[in-house]
Order: C-alpha cells, then structure tokens, then sequence
C-alpha cells in the first residue's frame, strides 16, 4: 500500500526525535552504555534499546523483590545477588555472563557479606588481552550499585574484594515479619509435580540397616519439597514380583495346604524365606514347580495371587512397623504395579529401531554407556531394566512430573545413568524440562569401619536397630535423672524422640554420597553437632519463655509492637544467621544435599548459646530469684530461634518436644 508523502515525512520526523532523545538518555548515564560511532545510527538505537531493555528488567525484578516481605521469607544472599547483578551489568554492559559470586562473611570485620567478582572479572578481561585492575572493577561496581534498603555500606578490601554492611533496620524488620507471618519458605518459582521413589525394601525380606538411609533421606526430601509448596508423590517401589515369589508360593502350598480358607500363621517371614531358598537350590521337583507358580502368577491364577497377595501382606505388616517408629508416609507401588505397561515399553523401543538381539535377549544400547539395558529375556521375561523405565515412563506421562528423584545407594548409579540415557534416548524428555535424578549414597559402617553387621556377621535388623536405640536413649535419660523432673508420657516422648532423631541425625549430617560410622555412642553424645545437643538446646530455648512466665499470646502481640534491637555484636550475629534459613532451603533445593540443613542447624544453635551467654534475656532479683526485668527483644529473638529450629527439625523428620 501507498504512504502519502507527508505521512512518510512525519514519521520519519517522529523517529528522529526518539533517536536523539534515546542517545541524550544514553549519554546522561554515570557510565554510557554504548556510543560507537563507527556503527550506524540504527545499530546504535538496536543495541542500545536492547541494553536498556535488560537493565530494566533486571531493575524492576529488584524492585518486585523489595515489596515480596510477608508472602515469603527473603533468601538475602539472593537479594544481593540482584542488586550486585545490576550494579555489574550497569558498570559493563557488554561484559557477557559475568562471574557473580556473593557469600556470607568468614569474620565480622569483613562485614556481613561479601562480593568477589570483580577478581574474576579482571581474570577473563586479562585472558581477552585487557588489563584491568580489579580494584578499579570493584570501584565501578560500587558505584552503579541501585538504591535498596538491603545495604547499609560497601568497602573495598584487598586484591578487590566488596565488603558488604547490612542495614539493621532490614534485618529487624525481616525478624519481625518472621514472627508475625511465621517461618515460611523462600521464592521458588511455578508449583511442581515431584516423584520421589524411596525406602523400597522387598517382599518377604525383613528391612535391615541397608535400608535405612534411602528411608531417612528420602522422607526429609519429601519434607523439604512439601515445605516449599510441591505436591509430592511418595512411592515405594517394592520388590514384590519375580522368579522368588514362585518358591514362596509353592513353599506355602506345601506347609499351608488350607491357605485359601485359613490365613497362614507366618511368624517370620525371613526365616521362611530361607526355608525355601534352601528347598529351590537343593530339590529339583521343587524348583520346578515354583517355576510353574511363577507362571501361573503372570496369568492372574486367582488361588496363586491370594498366595501372593497373603505373603505381601505378611511383609507390609512388618515394614509398617518401621514406618510408624519413624514417622514415615508412603505410597506403595512394586514392580507388579508396572508389569502391564511393560509389553509397551519393549514395543516402543522395538518400533523406533533401538532394539538389538543377544542370544535371544532383546537388548538396547543407550548413548555414552558402557553397558546394554536387557528390556526382555531370551525366555520372554522381563527384568528390572524393563520395570524401571515403565516406572519412568509413567512417572513421566500419567503423574506429568516436573521432578523424580530416585533415593537409592550409590552402587547403583550406572544403572540409572544408562536408564536414564534410554528414556532421552527414545524422547521420553528433556533434561532441560523435567530434572530426573539419583540421589545415592554411600553404606553403613559399623565402628570397626566395615559393613555394619552383627556379632554373627548377619545382615542387622532395623526394628532390632530401632529397639536398641530406643533402649539407650532411656538409659541416657535416666542417667541425667530425667525421670524426676518428667511425667511418664514426657520421659516416653523424650525417649522417642531422641532415640529416633538421633538415628536419623546421624545419617542426615553427613553428606549422603560419603559412608558413615553408625555409632550409638556418638549419636547420643550432647555435645558437638548431634540430635541430642539440638533437642536440649531446643528445650532450653523454650523453657526461657516459661521462666519468665510469658504465654504465646504475649508473645505474638510483642512482635507486632516491640522493635528488634541488634545493638549487641552477639544480637546482630544471631539475627543474620536467624535469617540465613531461606538461603540454605535454596541451596539444598539445588543440590539435594540434606547435610547442610544439618550444619546450618548446628551454627544456629551454637550462635544462640553464644547470644544467651552474653546478653540478658531475663534479669531476675540475685537475693530473692525474682524476675525483675524481662528484654522483650531479646525474648522474640528466643522466640524466632525457636521457630527456626522447629521447622528445620520438621524437615529432618526429628519431633522436639518442650520438656527433655
């Protein structure tokens, strides 16, 4: 279509105006963002509409997070890697993917945080042939740092490290926001689907030590993920399908002939295991016939799966009273539940060409793995291979999962590495879009550090592991002559509760891919970082409150009017690590690494002892023992230290209570 001749003059007219008021805008900048004369004016107005465009995101992105106070507790380092972000993109624009690197201070003469980019800033200038003092990088990114009501001050030190002063008036307010709204998780973007499949004991064998770890870990990630607001789906993905339950069955038609009409009296479920372990391997009339149960299983045999479904039942019983010891909930999903879906899993491998036969066995070779996956046997069975991507698959299509972490030892890693490989290999999805992950671990060791057995060198049973812990802990209790301070339901609710948060401690504090010494002795040790300090130091916090005879009525109107005062060095050191929670549910929503919660548990325990060493929370009369004074303050940061603790310890799967 035409353009009138005026039409054209006066948009062309338009358009010069806002290129010139867009380069007066541009030179008006502390540091110009791009006036290279060399280009012409329409790559210049590009480039410089690009960059500002990015520089405004980036500024209203901080601005959406400074009124963010009361949805969600703010993750500060995140915060400050916001504003560092701006600050360096502000100082040089066309410095592609900086290096950002905000962290806490080692020592308070360093100030609160620190940020040290500007090192590797002159690192990669220098690597392009520019020299450029990292001070001087330093002084820029100070200077372009936006407003914020985050930092206080800023100073250079060393080589060009940017110390950062945090503002107290910030920190109190986010204390005060604690205490009124609660302890609540950080931002963490759109809800996601998680499968999270672990524990996994199998049929007909009891749960021993080896199971522990992928319980205790598991349970605390479904913790954390429920913390944050994901549904989560709990599965234990049971072993209760295959050749061994075609012994079982025929050992249990032959010592419970009436089973259909009269439910077997089966005690011990691992010793009748064994019973017909030994008649598989030692008579040949008998392992032929349990090869006919497991056939007869397959087809549905109605009288072979009430023998099936009365032996998992058997073994349910059992796992329930681990479960219940611990406190753990889960979904039970075996093998059998995928068996079906199986038939589909090997024709779609078959029908996308991915599938090479191996002396009858149909087998697939993912991409960068050293070892076939079998997807069916050379008989027409099915193996674990087959089982587990039809469980990825479902996970995948019928639950739409964002996130499946499987919790299982680190022996087992090259099977889900060359699992996983098949799954994208045939286009299931997209590690970019979905995050599937094996979060291994390393074993048990006894204290002798080799695999934790009994004396007789048997495998160790976890309800027997469980009685003895709960039997020691008594003991404990005793011992410091809890008895007489207790109620019999609070010395039961404190046996419980230390025998089993120490368990669960002492396998969540070390980092999950490392072996660990299991050693009652030191899990049940109050000092240093175990479950038993942590309970204490959680009890002693509380009692505070009930020393100076303050409900939690008084408490929730204080925070609302009483103004957090962080003049003491030991208030300002307990406040900031109070506000570091957010900060480390981030950082283990990343990498699944529980130990740090741990860790983080322990300095904030430590930190408060320091706090109440030093600074009176309630000052009481020296002759008569009376309360003379109570620091409301000093109370509410009692009361937030507290609060911090309860729900980490939720998250860990530990119950505190109030007296111990």
């Amino acid at each position: 279509m035409a353009v009138a001749v005026g039409e054209y003059e006066a948009r062309m007219e338009q358009q010069e105006k806002e290129i010139k008021s867009l380069i007066a805008e541009i030179e008006n900048l502390k540091n110009p963002v791009i006036l290279d004369y060399s280009l012409g004016l329409g790559e210049m107005l590009e480039e410089n509409t690009k960059l500002n465009y990015r520089l405004n995101v980036l500024k209203r992105s901080l601005q959406e997070e400074e009124g963010k106070i009361g949805s969600s507790m703010i993750n500060i380092n995140q915060r400050l890697q916001n504003i560092f972000s701006v600050a360096i993109k502000l100082a040089y624009p066309h410095f592609e993917n900086p290096p950002l690197a905000v962290t806490p201070s080692q020592h308070a003469k360093f100030g609160d945080y620190q940020c040290n980019s500007a090192m590797a800033m002159s690192q990669q200038l220098k690597a392009k042939g520019e020299k450029v003092n990292p001070v001087e990088i330093a002084k820029q990114i100070i200077n372009n740092i936006p407003k914020n009501d985050v930092i206080e001050k800023v100073e250079i030190a060393g080589p060009g490290f940017v110390n950062v002063h945090l503002n107290k008036e910030f920190i109190s307010k986010l204390l005060t926001d604690l205490l009124v709204n609660g302890v609540r998780p950080p931002p963490v973007g759109p809800k996601k689907k998680v499968v999270v499949d672990f524990s996994s004991p199998n049929i007909a064998k009891e749960m021993h030590v080896g199971h522990l770890r992928s319980t205790i870990i598991g349970d605390s990630m479904c913790r954390l993920f429920e913390f944050v607001g994901y549904d989560v789906l709990r599965l234990n993905h049971v072993g209760d399908w295959g050749t061994q339950f075609g012994m079982l069955i025929a050992h249990l038609q032959d010592k419970f002939p009436d089973y259909l009409v009269v439910s077997p009296p089966i005690g011990d479920l691992q010793a009748f295991y064994k019973e017909s372990k030994k008649r598989f391997d030692e008579e040949e009339d008998f392992k032929k016939r349990a090869y006919v149960c497991v056939v007869q299983l397959q087809s549905h045999n109605q009288e072979i799966i009430k023998a099936w479904n009365l032996i998992c039942d058997v073994s349910r019983k059992e796992f329930q009273k681990i479960y219940d010891c611990l406190d753990i909930k889960l979904i039970e999903r075996g093998e059998s539940y995928y068996q079906d879906m199986m038939v589909d899993v090997v024709k779609m491998f078959e029908e996308k060409g991915l599938v090479q036969l191996d002396e009858g066995r149909k087998i697939v070779f993912p991409p960068g793995c050293s070892l076939p996956l079998t997807i069916e046997k050379s008989d027409g069975g099915y193996t674990y291979d087959t089982s587990d991507l039809a469980a990825l698959r479902q996970r995948i299509f019928d639950e739409k999962a964002d996130m499946i972490i499987y919790v299982v030892d680190s022996g087992q890693s090259v099977h889900f590495q060359t699992f996983f490989a098949a799954a994208q290999m045939i286009g299931w999805y997209d590690p970019k879009k979905i995050r599937v992950e094996h979060t291994g671990f390393g074993v048990v060791l006894g204290e002798d550090k080799k695999k934790f057995k009994t004396r007789s060198g048997e495998t160790v049973r976890l309800i027997d592991l469980l009685d003895e812990g709960l039997k020691r802990s008594m003991e404990k209790l005793l011992a410091k002559e809890r008895d007489k301070v207790l109620t019999s339901d609070e010395l039961k609710a404190a046996q419980e509760a230390v025998a089993y948060g120490c368990i669960k401690y002492a396998d969540l504090s070390h980092n999950r891919t490392n072996d660990y010494i299991f050693s009652f002795d030191k899990m049940l040790d109050d000092r240093g970082n175990t479950a038993a300090y942590l309970l204490y130091a959680f009890t002693r916090i509380r009692s505070i409150t009930r020393l100076a005879n303050i409900d939690d009525a008084t408490l929730r109107k204080a925070a609302t009017e009483t103004t957090i005062l962080l003049s003491h060095e030991k208030e300002w050191k307990l406040g900031k690590c109070i506000l570091r929670f957010p900060e480390i549910i981030n950082k283990i929503l990343d990498d699944l690494y529980l130990h740090t919660l741990c860790d983080y548990l322990f300095e904030l325990a430590t930190t408060f002892t320091e706090f109440y060493d030093n600074c009176y929370c309630v000052e009481k009369d020296r002759q008569t023992g009376e309360v003379v004074k109570v620091n409301m303050w000093r109370m509410l940061l009692c009361d937030a230290t507290a609060s911090v603790m309860a729900e980490s310890f939720a998250i860990l799967g530990i119950k505190p209570v109030e007296k111990m």
